[in-house]
């Protein structure tokens, strides 16, 4: 390659920030004051007829009776269906919306939305304004929502909000390996980490679960009003802790 074509490649990332800047940007002022929210992962190719579908909507209803908005990726399936869910219900129902080679199409049942370029900047908003998760079937990507998710609750990057799976028959034999695999014959997680995530078929209790968890949460942020949080605790503004600054050895005590 060209040194003139280094360059070029090298200015034009560079200016692509601006164009990073400018989703996070439009998605905080978007959602700046949506208060309380419930964000849902699932399957782009779920249809009406699936009973996945049905309990999505019905879920996603409950969750905005109950007071939360709705955040999806906006798209059909399972989207579509907890969309639907909130806004049948009269609750917020967000979209935050991906361009993609293969056209998505975005549901009909959303009250705000936003179109993304870029997947890690709509992940960050799905995390940020989220007070619990609920993921149901779905493909690499509800994979990918998923286990990101409990990787920054696992490291403690975010608290341990409420992370709900929906359509046990669907999890069960991946949570079977996470459990025999990761945990008993590897130990490449810890026995605390399964307890990140919970699962339940009834929307009522996935709701109860969200309320019990804002409840704690209320009264733990109330005690800590007046009391100095240390800086590795503090958020950031994406959502995420400061954490801990990393210990970096004198040149002369690093190993070659």
């Amino acid at each position: 390659m060209t040194d003139g074509r280094r360059s070029d490649i090298h200015s034009r990332d560079t200016w692509r920030i601006f164009r990073y800047l400018s989703e996070f940007v439009e998605s905080f002022d978007l959602l700046g004051d949506i208060g309380p929210a419930v964000t849902i992962f699932g399957s782009a190719r779920v249809k009406p007829t699936s009973p996945f579908y049905k309990l999505a909507r019905t879920t996603a209803g409950a969750m905005a009776k109950a007071g939360y908005a709705v955040i999806t990726g906006g798209g059909p399936g399972i989207m579509e269906a907890a969309n639907r869910g909130a806004f049948e219900a009269g609750g917020k129902s967000i979209g935050l919306n991906i361009s993609l080679p293969q056209e998505q199409v975005a549901n009909q049942y959303q009250t705000l939305s936003m179109n993304f370029h870029y997947f890690f900047a709509r992940k960050v908003t799905f995390i940020k304004y989220a007070t619990a998760i609920v993921c149901f079937p779905g493909g690499f990507g509800t994979m990918d929502e998923f286990f990101e998710s409990m990787t920054l609750m696992q490291t403690l990057k975010v608290d341990r909000y409420p992370l709900i799976l929906m359509g046990s028959e669907f999890w069960k034999d991946l949570l079977s390996w996470i459990e025999d695999k990761m945990l008993g014959q590897y130990r490449h997680v810890s026995t605390s980490d399964l307890e990140i995530y919970k699962f339940t078929d009834d929307p009522a209790q996935a709701v109860q679960i969200v309320q019990d968890y804002q409840r704690a949460q209320e009264e733990i942020l109330a005690r800590e009003a007046a009391a100095a949080i240390p800086y590795a605790e503090q958020l950031t503004a994406e959502g995420t802790r400061q954490g801990m600054p990393v210990s970096v050895p004198p040149l002369g005590k690093r190993k070659r």
